[in-house]
């Protein structure tokens, strides 16, 4: 099963509701005016970038619509597309799933009153209050690009303290509520007053440390109904991507943490998707080098068998995926590869002398790679004796002839070759070349300290690299 079809899974799942909750079925009469005719469309929230259909419903003329099913919705944050899928309005819904709304499409939030629904009831009453003082906020800013005056700054931090008391006693005063969960869950952290450094000032760092140490303490990790809304993937997103630090060790420590906090919680659902999510996102990171991470979570989680969502075949690839990527981890030493230059002489890795090799997988007839080879040869003509590097080109196609036609072509004939006329060499599977080019930098020992860097970003990498092992080399002399 590959990927796309393990998330197609969880949202299956996910979206049926794996707590059992009663089959009463479902009953939303809605009525905007201003959506006449409209194809309208229900769907829940799967993180916070993606949905799941549950129903489909035609407007009258007048904008009267009618959702219904025989069988309960999964209770979460659902929203309300119009035909050309634009979100128009969103609704809490929770136990009670006969009931009806109306509002205007000249002002959705403002005008929307809600029947039926006590989850989307608060859910409005609280847009509606914040929206308001919102509204006095954005006028008295207005009014100071004309007047400046302290007044007018005193009503807006008045105004702006006013809505984040509004809603610390909403989510007190409703915390039982799915709403008032959903709200909390997506809440701040409230700071305290920092202790001071030796020079007086705030303390930043414990500031930031006790931050991150409270980022989940509101989010309710028991409650699955908290995986059809898109704060668990926003949450997610801000703890790894701004609060960790990119580097594996780290982010093993925090997406472990995460996970622990899940598997306490107890919900299937949510174990399920901070596992799946976690993973994926390790194993298409933004940041270069830190694979490991994937590789880890993939043991432990899937491999491991503590992924409840799952099947053999999914689990199958992703070992595949972990056996692939294991020995091509930055910090470990490259495999061996022997392939044959354009003279019909043997070339291996081992056979390079040189302080780093820049270790690129090619096809002669991929854009990118006719794209990349200008700019690796930029490169390489500006490092070549500066730093001491050589390149190592192997390349994937299946035709001799293209081979040595592009080394022609692109003036290119200082690297060293290499093409492997026997056919053995399983490139994807030995080398995870996926894609071409496949760019990875060795050092003098042939240990990886960079795997799939694009080719415009070798100089900014070797500048770095270099810069930190003088710092090294200078820490030691002291």
């Amino acid at each position: 099963m590959t990927k796309n079809n393990l998330l197609y899974l969880i949202c299956l799942l996910l979206g049926q509701g794996l707590c059992g909750w009663a089959q009463n079925g479902y009953q939303i009469k809605g009525n905007i005016h201003g959506f006449g005719g409209q194809t309208l469309t229900l769907a829940h929230y799967f993180g916070a970038d993606q949905y799941i259909t549950k129903s489909i419903a035609k407007a009258d003329t007048s904008g009267l619509f009618v959702f219904k099913g025989d069988e309960a919705l999964p209770q979460g944050l659902y929203m309300l597309l119009k035909s050309n899928k634009q979100r128009t309005a969103d609704f809490v819904i929770g136990k009670e799933q006969i009931f009806s709304f109306s509002s205007d499409s000249s002002d959705i939030i403002n005008k929307m009153k809600i029947e039926g629904s006590p989850d989307s009831k608060l859910f409005y009453q609280y847009q509606q209050q914040v929206l308001g003082i919102s509204n006095e906020i954005a006028f008295l800013q207005v009014q100071q690009k004309f007047r400046q005056d302290m007044i007018s700054q005193a009503k807006i931090n008045t105004l702006r303290k006013q809505i984040g008391d509004n809603y610390q006693r909403f989510v007190k005063e409703n915390e039982k509520t799915l709403t008032g969960k959903l709200m909390a869950a997506g809440g701040e952290v409230l700071l305290p007053t920092p202790p001071k450094r030796t020079d007086g000032r705030p303390d930043s760092t414990w500031l930031f440390n006790y931050y991150r140490t409270h980022f989940w303490d509101n989010f309710d990790f028991s409650d699955e109904r908290l995986v059809r809304t898109p704060t668990l993937q926003r949450k997610l997103d801000r703890f790894m991507q701004q609060l960790t630090f990119p580097q594996p060790d780290s982010l093993i420590q925090a997406a472990d943490g995460i996970i622990e906090k899940a598997l306490k919680g107890n919900s299937k659902e949510l174990i399920a998707y901070c596992i799946w999510y976690l993973t994926n996102q390790a194993e298409n990171p933004s940041v270069m080098g830190i694979e490991a991470a994937f590789v880890h979570l993939a043991e432990k989680y899937y491999i491991g068998g503590i992924m409840p969502i799952t099947d053999s075949s999914t689990v199958e690839g992703i070992r595949a995926k972990v056996n692939t990527l294991k020995p091509l981890l930055v910090g470990k030493m490259m495999p061996a590869l022997s392939v044959t230059d354009t003279m019909g002489k043997l070339r291996t890795l081992e056979s390079i002398k040189a302080k780093y090799t820049v270790l690129v997988f090619y096809d002669p007839n991929c854009s990118h790679c006719k794209e990349a080879t200008p700019v690796l040869k930029a490169f390489y003509d500006k490092n070549k004796k500066a730093i001491d590097v050589q390149v190592f080109a192997v390349s994937i196609t299946s035709s001799p002839d293209d081979w040595k036609k592009y080394i022609q072509t692109y003036g290119v004939g200082e690297w060293i070759h290499g093409y492997d006329y026997s056919f053995r060499t399983d490139f994807r599977k030995q080398f995870d070349v996926i894609n071409a080019p496949m760019i990875y930098v060795l050092d003098a020992n042939k240990k990886i300290i960079a795997r799939r860097l694009p080719a415009d970003q070798l100089d900014g990498f070797m500048d770095y690299f270099e810069s930190q092992l003088a710092l090294e080399k200078a820490e030691k002399l002291k």
